[in-house]
């Protein structure tokens, strides 16, 4: 009877630990990862449209200096025809200065705006990329807490099997013994946090002693 009552009570356990790990799946860390995905995607997009933005910028610039050079090119062609009389060559190349003019004035203007609006955008992705950072950075600290937390958890379970039974009985008090195992963790990492710098301040303080 006491076999088949252990075994139970062992299968009944291997099924709440089952569920406790398919709940846990359920938490603040999935959802951060899977934040952290979609925001490395939209970083790699914002960069392609960056990238694409630099490529206009520099098509803007190839097609101001071919109209600067055109309407140099037909101010030297128009001061030859006035020269040598021909008005329908005169008229000819004053139209053409008129245009290519107008077209490198427009596109001086373009320019100067792609310039800024570019340089706006750089600041914001740079600005984006270190947010990405931020968030992976607390994504390894938020494991590393879980982590601990799991870690204590299972070896509490396994040294004392029946307070860990009466603390598990429900996923609602799984959560609030990993809550307090979190607290009691935090704790006891500021307490030796204290007693490292203690000693630390100990030592410096021999070495001065021994200095004088």
């Amino acid at each position: 009877m006491n076999s088949l009552w252990n075994r139970l009570k062992y299968t009944v356990q291997a099924d709440l630990h089952a569920v406790l790990d398919k709940q846990e799946k359920k938490n603040p860390i999935a959802l951060l990862n899977q934040y952290i995905t979609e925001a490395e995607k939209q970083t790699t997009s914002v960069g392609k449209l960056l990238e694409r933005q630099s490529q206009l910028k520099a098509a803007l610039e190839k097609e101001y200096a071919e109209a600067a050079s055109m309407a140099d090119k037909r101010r030297n062609q128009l001061a030859l025809a006035e020269s040598t009389g021909e008005e329908d060559l005169v008229t000819f190349a004053q139209t053409e200065v008129h245009a290519y003019e107008t077209r490198a004035t427009d596109l001086a203007k373009s320019i100067t705006e792609s310039a800024q609006e570019l340089m706006s955008l750089e600041r914001k992705f740079e600005e984006m990329k270190h947010k990405v950072k931020d968030m992976k950075v607390r994504q390894l600290q938020l494991m590393g807490k879980e982590n601990v937390t799991r870690a204590n958890r299972r070896m509490d379970s396994f040294i004392s099997p029946d307070h860990a039974d009466k603390q598990v009985s429900s996923v609602s008090e799984m959560k609030n013994y990993i809550e307090n195992l979190d607290k009691k963790i935090s704790n006891e990492y500021e307490t030796s946090s204290m007693e490292r710098r203690l000693e630390s301040l100990e030592k410096s303080a021999a070495q001065q002693t021994e200095i004088v």
